[in-house]
Protein backbone atom coordinates (compact mmCIF):
# COMPACT_ATOMS: atom_id res chain seq x y z
CA UNK A 1 0.00 0.00 0.00
CA UNK A 2 1.47 3.41 -1.06
CA UNK A 3 1.42 6.52 1.05
CA UNK A 4 -1.15 8.01 -1.34
CA UNK A 5 -3.54 5.25 -0.20
CA UNK A 6 -2.80 6.04 3.43
CA UNK A 7 -3.56 9.68 4.36
CA UNK A 8 -2.07 9.27 7.85
CA UNK A 9 1.25 7.99 6.45
CA UNK A 10 1.30 10.79 3.86
CA UNK A 11 0.66 13.37 6.58
CA UNK A 12 3.50 11.92 8.66
CA UNK A 13 5.83 12.13 5.65
CA UNK A 14 4.92 15.78 5.02
CA UNK A 15 5.30 16.64 8.71
CA UNK A 16 8.70 14.95 8.81
CA UNK A 17 9.83 16.84 5.70
CA UNK A 18 8.67 20.14 7.18
CA UNK A 19 10.40 19.38 10.46
CA UNK A 20 13.66 18.45 8.72
CA UNK A 21 13.52 21.62 6.64
CA UNK A 22 12.98 23.75 9.74
CA UNK A 23 15.77 21.92 11.52
CA UNK A 24 18.20 22.66 8.67
CA UNK A 25 17.04 26.25 8.66
CA UNK A 26 17.76 26.79 12.35
CA UNK A 27 21.04 24.92 12.16
CA UNK A 28 22.01 27.33 9.41
CA UNK A 29 20.88 30.25 11.56
CA UNK A 30 23.18 29.08 14.36
CA UNK A 31 26.11 28.86 11.91
CA UNK A 32 25.37 32.37 10.64
CA UNK A 33 25.11 33.72 14.20
CA UNK A 34 28.60 32.43 14.95
CA UNK A 35 29.89 34.09 11.77
CA UNK A 36 28.27 37.41 12.69
CA UNK A 37 29.95 37.43 16.07
CA UNK A 38 33.34 36.66 14.55
CA UNK A 39 33.76 40.04 12.81
CA UNK A 40 34.00 43.56 14.16
CA UNK A 41 34.22 45.21 10.73
CA UNK A 42 30.87 46.99 10.43
CA UNK A 43 30.79 47.01 6.61
CA UNK A 44 31.58 43.29 6.32
CA UNK A 45 29.10 42.53 9.10
CA UNK A 46 26.23 44.35 7.37
CA UNK A 47 26.91 42.49 4.11
CA UNK A 48 26.81 39.16 5.95
CA UNK A 49 23.50 40.06 7.56
CA UNK A 50 22.00 40.91 4.15
CA UNK A 51 23.19 37.63 2.65
CA UNK A 52 21.84 35.69 5.62
CA UNK A 53 18.43 37.41 5.49
CA UNK A 54 18.02 36.57 1.79
CA UNK A 55 19.18 32.99 2.29
CA UNK A 56 17.04 32.19 5.32
CA UNK A 57 13.82 33.71 3.91
CA UNK A 58 14.47 32.79 0.25
CA UNK A 59 13.90 36.36 -0.90
CA UNK A 60 15.28 38.44 -3.74
CA UNK A 61 16.59 41.40 -1.75
CA UNK A 62 17.24 42.59 1.80
CA UNK A 63 17.99 45.87 3.53
CA UNK A 64 19.12 47.20 6.89
CA UNK A 65 17.99 50.55 8.25
CA UNK A 66 19.57 51.89 11.42
CA UNK A 67 18.37 54.60 13.78
CA UNK A 68 20.88 57.43 13.97
CA UNK A 69 21.78 57.63 17.68
CA UNK A 70 22.29 61.40 17.51
CA UNK A 71 19.32 62.52 15.39
CA UNK A 72 16.86 59.65 15.82
CA UNK A 73 16.45 59.50 12.02
CA UNK A 74 15.97 56.19 10.21
CA UNK A 75 18.33 55.65 7.28
CA UNK A 76 19.47 52.88 5.01
CA UNK A 77 22.79 51.50 6.18
CA UNK A 78 23.04 48.56 3.76
CA UNK A 79 20.88 47.16 0.97
CA UNK A 80 21.43 44.44 -1.58
CA UNK A 81 19.70 46.43 -4.34
CA UNK A 82 20.80 50.01 -3.55
CA UNK A 83 24.07 51.84 -4.09
CA UNK A 84 25.52 53.89 -1.25
CA UNK A 85 24.60 57.11 -3.08
CA UNK A 86 21.01 55.93 -3.49
CA UNK A 87 20.81 55.00 0.18
CA UNK A 88 22.16 58.40 1.23
CA UNK A 89 19.63 60.14 -1.00
CA UNK A 90 16.62 58.42 0.59
CA UNK A 91 15.91 59.32 4.23
CA UNK A 92 13.08 57.09 5.47
CA UNK A 93 10.40 58.81 7.56
CA UNK A 94 9.38 57.34 10.89
CA UNK A 95 5.80 58.23 10.01
CA UNK A 96 4.57 57.04 6.63
CA UNK A 97 6.84 54.02 6.07
CA UNK A 98 6.73 50.35 6.98
CA UNK A 99 10.26 50.46 8.38
CA UNK A 100 9.34 53.52 10.46
CA UNK A 101 6.30 51.70 11.83
CA UNK A 102 8.46 48.72 12.84
CA UNK A 103 11.09 50.97 14.43
CA UNK A 104 8.45 52.93 16.33
CA UNK A 105 6.36 49.97 17.52
CA UNK A 106 9.17 47.45 17.94
CA UNK A 107 7.10 44.74 16.25
CA UNK A 108 7.51 42.74 13.02
CA UNK A 109 5.24 43.42 10.07
CA UNK A 110 4.48 41.12 7.14
CA UNK A 111 3.02 42.71 4.01
CA UNK A 112 1.88 40.43 1.21
CA UNK A 113 0.98 43.30 -1.12
CA UNK A 114 3.21 46.31 -0.42
CA UNK A 115 1.43 48.76 -2.70
CA UNK A 116 -1.91 48.23 -1.00
CA UNK A 117 -0.52 48.96 2.47
CA UNK A 118 -1.08 52.55 3.63
CA UNK A 119 2.29 52.52 5.43
CA UNK A 120 4.28 51.67 2.31
CA UNK A 121 6.93 54.28 1.37
CA UNK A 122 7.02 54.40 -2.49
CA UNK A 123 10.00 56.73 -2.88
CA UNK A 124 12.55 53.90 -2.79
CA UNK A 125 10.96 52.12 -5.75
CA UNK A 126 10.56 55.38 -7.67
CA UNK A 127 14.20 56.31 -7.14
CA UNK A 128 15.64 52.89 -7.98
CA UNK A 129 13.02 51.62 -10.45
CA UNK A 130 12.70 48.53 -8.29
CA UNK A 131 9.33 46.85 -7.74
CA UNK A 132 8.54 45.83 -4.18
CA UNK A 133 5.83 43.16 -4.23
CA UNK A 134 5.92 41.92 -0.66
CA UNK A 135 8.18 42.18 2.36
CA UNK A 136 8.83 41.15 5.92
CA UNK A 137 10.32 43.76 8.27
CA UNK A 138 11.46 43.00 11.83
CA UNK A 139 13.02 45.21 14.54
CA UNK A 140 16.70 44.94 15.48
CA UNK A 141 16.72 45.29 19.26
CA UNK A 142 19.36 45.40 21.99
CA UNK A 143 18.14 45.24 25.62
CA UNK A 144 14.62 46.12 24.47
CA UNK A 145 15.76 49.19 22.51
CA UNK A 146 15.22 49.25 18.75
CA UNK A 147 18.39 50.24 16.91
CA UNK A 148 17.19 49.44 13.41
CA UNK A 149 15.05 47.38 11.05
CA UNK A 150 15.90 44.32 8.96
CA UNK A 151 13.83 43.78 5.81
CA UNK A 152 13.49 40.76 3.50
CA UNK A 153 11.91 41.74 0.21
CA UNK A 154 10.04 39.78 -2.50
CA UNK A 155 9.68 36.04 -1.92
CA UNK A 156 11.32 34.14 -4.78
CA UNK A 157 8.75 32.64 -7.14
CA UNK A 158 6.07 34.47 -5.17
CA UNK A 159 6.01 31.67 -2.59
CA UNK A 160 3.73 32.26 0.41
CA UNK A 161 5.20 33.78 3.54
CA UNK A 162 5.01 31.63 6.67
CA UNK A 163 5.16 32.14 10.42
CA UNK A 164 8.54 30.39 10.30
CA UNK A 165 9.85 33.15 8.01
CA UNK A 166 8.89 35.70 10.63
CA UNK A 167 10.45 33.71 13.45
CA UNK A 168 13.74 32.99 11.71
CA UNK A 169 14.17 36.59 10.50
CA UNK A 170 13.37 37.87 13.99
CA UNK A 171 15.97 35.52 15.45
CA UNK A 172 18.52 36.70 12.88
CA UNK A 173 17.69 40.37 13.64
CA UNK A 174 18.26 39.75 17.37
CA UNK A 175 21.71 38.31 16.70
CA UNK A 176 22.50 40.99 14.11
CA UNK A 177 21.58 43.83 16.48
CA UNK A 178 24.04 42.59 19.11
CA UNK A 179 26.78 42.13 16.49
CA UNK A 180 26.20 45.63 15.07
CA UNK A 181 26.31 47.17 18.54
CA UNK A 182 29.55 45.35 19.35
CA UNK A 183 31.12 46.47 16.06
CA UNK A 184 30.15 50.07 16.74
CA UNK A 185 31.61 49.99 20.24
CA UNK A 186 34.82 48.38 18.99
CA UNK A 187 35.24 50.98 16.25
CA UNK A 188 34.61 53.77 18.73
CA UNK A 189 37.14 52.46 21.26
CA UNK A 190 39.72 51.65 18.59
CA UNK A 191 39.31 55.09 17.05
CA UNK A 192 39.66 56.89 20.38
CA UNK A 193 42.86 54.98 21.14
CA UNK A 194 44.30 55.95 17.74
CA UNK A 195 43.27 59.56 18.20
CA UNK A 196 44.86 59.87 21.64
CA UNK A 197 48.09 58.32 20.37
CA UNK A 198 48.34 60.68 17.39
CA UNK A 199 47.53 63.80 19.43
CA UNK A 200 50.36 63.18 21.88
CA UNK A 201 53.14 64.32 19.52
CA UNK A 202 51.82 67.82 18.71
CA UNK A 203 50.66 68.30 22.30
CA UNK A 204 54.13 67.40 23.59
CA UNK A 205 55.67 69.88 21.14
CA UNK A 206 53.28 72.60 22.31
CA UNK A 207 54.10 71.89 25.96
CA UNK A 208 57.85 72.04 25.30
CA UNK A 209 57.53 75.24 23.27
CA UNK A 210 55.41 76.93 25.94
CA UNK A 211 57.99 76.01 28.60
CA UNK A 212 60.80 77.54 26.52
CA UNK A 213 58.87 80.75 25.94
CA UNK A 214 58.36 81.09 29.69
CA UNK A 215 62.11 81.41 30.25
CA UNK A 216 63.16 85.08 30.68
CA UNK A 217 66.62 84.69 29.06
CA UNK A 218 65.47 83.31 25.67
CA UNK A 219 66.75 85.54 22.81
CA UNK A 220 64.13 87.27 20.68
CA UNK A 221 65.24 85.44 17.54
CA UNK A 222 64.74 82.10 19.30
CA UNK A 223 61.37 83.27 20.56
CA UNK A 224 60.31 83.91 16.97
CA UNK A 225 61.41 80.44 15.92
CA UNK A 226 59.53 78.85 18.81
CA UNK A 227 56.41 80.88 18.00
CA UNK A 228 56.53 79.69 14.37
CA UNK A 229 56.99 76.11 15.55
CA UNK A 230 54.03 76.44 17.89
CA UNK A 231 51.89 77.83 15.06
CA UNK A 232 52.85 74.86 12.88
CA UNK A 233 51.85 72.44 15.64
CA UNK A 234 48.54 74.24 16.16
CA UNK A 235 47.89 73.95 12.41
CA UNK A 236 48.73 70.24 12.61
CA UNK A 237 46.33 69.77 15.54
CA UNK A 238 43.59 71.56 13.61
CA UNK A 239 44.17 69.33 10.58
CA UNK A 240 44.25 66.21 12.77
CA UNK A 241 41.00 67.01 14.55
CA UNK A 242 39.25 67.85 11.27
CA UNK A 243 40.39 64.56 9.74
CA UNK A 244 39.47 62.66 12.91
CA UNK A 245 35.94 64.06 12.81
CA UNK A 246 35.54 63.20 9.12
CA UNK A 247 36.78 59.66 9.66
CA UNK A 248 34.62 59.20 12.76
CA UNK A 249 31.52 60.25 10.84
CA UNK A 250 32.40 57.94 7.95
CA UNK A 251 33.11 54.94 10.17
CA UNK A 252 29.96 55.40 12.23
CA UNK A 253 27.77 56.10 9.20
CA UNK A 254 26.87 59.58 10.45
CA UNK A 255 28.34 61.44 7.48
CA UNK A 256 25.35 62.23 5.30
CA UNK A 257 26.07 62.67 1.63
CA UNK A 258 24.10 65.06 -0.56
CA UNK A 259 24.37 63.52 -4.03
CA UNK A 260 23.32 65.51 -7.07
CA UNK A 261 24.32 65.68 -10.75
CA UNK A 262 27.38 67.80 -11.52
CA UNK A 263 29.76 68.44 -14.41
CA UNK A 264 32.77 66.23 -13.74
CA UNK A 265 35.19 68.10 -15.99
CA UNK A 266 34.24 71.39 -14.37
CA UNK A 267 35.06 70.01 -10.92
CA UNK A 268 38.39 68.56 -12.09
CA UNK A 269 39.36 71.89 -13.62
CA UNK A 270 38.40 73.68 -10.40
CA UNK A 271 40.56 71.33 -8.30
CA UNK A 272 43.55 71.71 -10.61
CA UNK A 273 43.22 75.48 -10.19
CA UNK A 274 43.34 75.12 -6.39
CA UNK A 275 46.64 73.16 -6.43
CA UNK A 276 48.24 75.07 -9.32
CA UNK A 277 50.22 77.54 -7.14
CA UNK A 278 51.84 74.71 -5.14
CA UNK A 279 52.63 72.79 -8.33
CA UNK A 280 54.23 75.88 -9.85
CA UNK A 281 56.60 76.19 -6.90
CA UNK A 282 58.00 72.74 -7.70
CA UNK A 283 57.84 73.29 -11.48
CA UNK A 284 55.33 70.44 -11.80
CA UNK A 285 53.08 70.56 -14.86
CA UNK A 286 49.35 69.83 -14.51
CA UNK A 287 47.18 68.46 -17.31
CA UNK A 288 43.61 67.25 -17.79
CA UNK A 289 42.86 64.88 -20.62
CA UNK A 290 39.80 65.59 -22.82
CA UNK A 291 36.41 64.25 -21.81
CA UNK A 292 32.92 65.25 -20.70
CA UNK A 293 30.49 63.72 -18.27
CA UNK A 294 27.93 64.27 -15.54
CA UNK A 295 28.47 62.38 -12.28
CA UNK A 296 25.95 61.79 -9.50
CA UNK A 297 27.59 62.26 -6.11
CA UNK A 298 28.19 64.70 -3.27
CA UNK A 299 30.25 67.32 -5.12
CA UNK A 300 31.92 68.78 -2.04
CA UNK A 301 33.06 65.38 -0.78
CA UNK A 302 34.39 64.34 -4.19
CA UNK A 303 36.27 67.64 -4.33
CA UNK A 304 37.82 66.64 -1.00
CA UNK A 305 38.91 63.30 -2.53
CA UNK A 306 40.38 64.95 -5.62
CA UNK A 307 42.28 67.60 -3.68
CA UNK A 308 43.79 64.89 -1.49
CA UNK A 309 44.96 62.87 -4.49
CA UNK A 310 46.26 65.94 -6.33
CA UNK A 311 48.07 67.26 -3.26
CA UNK A 312 49.74 63.87 -2.77
CA UNK A 313 50.66 63.66 -6.46
CA UNK A 314 52.46 67.01 -6.18
CA UNK A 315 53.90 66.37 -2.71
CA UNK A 316 55.43 63.00 -3.62
CA UNK A 317 56.61 64.02 -7.10
CA UNK A 318 60.01 65.14 -8.36
CA UNK A 319 61.08 68.66 -9.27
CA UNK A 320 59.97 69.32 -12.84
CA UNK A 321 57.62 66.33 -12.82
CA UNK A 322 54.05 66.04 -14.10
CA UNK A 323 50.56 65.28 -12.81
CA UNK A 324 47.90 64.04 -15.22
CA UNK A 325 44.17 63.76 -14.53
CA UNK A 326 41.81 61.74 -16.72
CA UNK A 327 38.37 60.13 -16.58
CA UNK A 328 36.48 57.60 -18.64
CA UNK A 329 33.09 55.91 -18.53
CA UNK A 330 32.39 52.21 -18.08
CA UNK A 331 29.56 49.87 -17.14
CA UNK A 332 29.20 49.41 -13.38
CA UNK A 333 28.71 45.66 -13.79
CA UNK A 334 28.92 43.06 -16.49
CA UNK A 335 25.79 43.32 -18.60
CA UNK A 336 24.38 46.12 -16.43
CA UNK A 337 22.84 49.33 -17.72
CA UNK A 338 24.24 51.60 -14.99
CA UNK A 339 27.31 53.63 -15.97
CA UNK A 340 30.10 54.94 -13.79
CA UNK A 341 33.20 57.05 -14.27
CA UNK A 342 36.75 55.96 -13.57
CA UNK A 343 38.84 58.97 -12.51
CA UNK A 344 42.63 58.73 -12.42
CA UNK A 345 45.37 60.95 -10.97
CA UNK A 346 48.89 60.08 -12.14
CA UNK A 347 52.27 61.40 -11.01
CA UNK A 348 55.89 60.92 -12.10
CA UNK A 349 57.26 60.49 -8.58
CA UNK A 350 59.37 57.72 -7.04
CA UNK A 351 56.44 55.32 -6.80
CA UNK A 352 55.36 53.10 -3.92
CA UNK A 353 57.56 50.14 -2.92
CA UNK A 354 55.81 46.79 -3.50
CA UNK A 355 56.16 45.71 0.13
CA UNK A 356 54.37 48.88 1.30
CA UNK A 357 51.47 48.69 -1.18
CA UNK A 358 49.12 46.68 1.11
CA UNK A 359 49.26 49.39 3.79
CA UNK A 360 48.74 52.56 1.77
CA UNK A 361 45.07 52.98 2.73
CA UNK A 362 45.58 52.18 6.40
CA UNK A 363 45.08 54.89 9.01
CA UNK A 364 48.24 56.90 9.84
CA UNK A 365 50.41 54.95 7.39
CA UNK A 366 52.91 57.02 5.41
CA UNK A 367 55.12 55.46 2.76
CA UNK A 368 58.90 55.54 3.17
CA UNK A 369 59.07 57.75 0.07
CA UNK A 370 57.24 60.49 2.02
CA UNK A 371 60.52 61.63 3.60
CA UNK A 372 59.95 64.79 5.63
CA UNK A 373 56.65 65.55 3.92
CA UNK A 374 53.98 66.63 6.42
CA UNK A 375 50.52 65.14 6.74
CA UNK A 376 48.16 63.38 9.14
CA UNK A 377 48.30 59.98 7.47
CA UNK A 378 44.50 59.96 7.26
CA UNK A 379 43.92 61.57 3.87
CA UNK A 380 43.87 58.42 1.74
CA UNK A 381 41.85 56.54 4.36
CA UNK A 382 39.20 59.26 4.31
CA UNK A 383 39.27 59.58 0.52
CA UNK A 384 38.70 55.86 0.07
CA UNK A 385 35.87 55.80 2.63
CA UNK A 386 34.14 58.70 0.85
CA UNK A 387 34.36 56.89 -2.48
CA UNK A 388 33.06 53.67 -0.93
CA UNK A 389 30.21 55.62 0.66
CA UNK A 390 29.15 56.47 -2.91
CA UNK A 391 29.20 52.79 -3.86
CA UNK A 392 32.54 53.17 -5.67
CA UNK A 393 36.02 51.78 -5.18
CA UNK A 394 39.55 53.19 -5.02
CA UNK A 395 42.83 51.52 -5.93
CA UNK A 396 46.26 52.37 -7.31
CA UNK A 397 49.01 51.13 -9.60
CA UNK A 398 52.63 52.04 -9.00
CA UNK A 399 56.01 51.39 -10.58
CA UNK A 400 58.99 52.20 -8.35
CA UNK A 401 60.99 54.96 -9.99
CA UNK A 402 58.30 55.70 -12.57
CA UNK A 403 55.31 57.06 -10.65
CA UNK A 404 51.90 56.15 -9.25
CA UNK A 405 48.32 56.36 -10.52
CA UNK A 406 45.35 56.41 -8.18
CA UNK A 407 41.93 55.45 -9.54
CA UNK A 408 38.42 55.73 -8.17
CA UNK A 409 34.91 55.23 -9.51
CA UNK A 410 31.80 57.38 -9.29
CA UNK A 411 28.21 56.73 -10.43
CA UNK A 412 27.12 58.56 -13.57
CA UNK A 413 24.00 60.71 -13.41
CA UNK A 414 20.80 59.15 -14.68
CA UNK A 415 20.01 60.99 -17.94
CA UNK A 416 16.30 60.58 -17.21
CA UNK A 417 16.54 62.12 -13.74
CA UNK A 418 14.50 65.26 -13.35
Amino acid sequence: MSTSDNPAAESDTVSRAVYERLQRRYQRLMEISRQLNSTLDLGALLRRILDAARELTDTEEASILLVDPTTGELRFEAASNLSRAEMEAIPVPMQGSLAGWVATHGEPVLVRDARSDARWFPRVDKTTRFVTRNLLAVPMQVHGRTIGVLEAINKRGDQPWTDDDREVLTALADQAAIAVQNARLFQQNDFIADMVHELRTPLAALKAGAALLARPNVPESVRQEIAQSLQAEVDRLTELTTDFLDLARLESGRMRLEPRPFDLRELLTECLGVVAPVAAQQRISLSLRPGTGVAYADRDRIKQVLLNLLTNAIKYNVQGGAVTVAFDVRRASEGGDREQYVISVSDTGPGIPADEAPYIFEKFYRASTAGQTSGTGLGLTIARRIVEAHGGEMWFESTPGAGTTFYFTLPAANPDAG
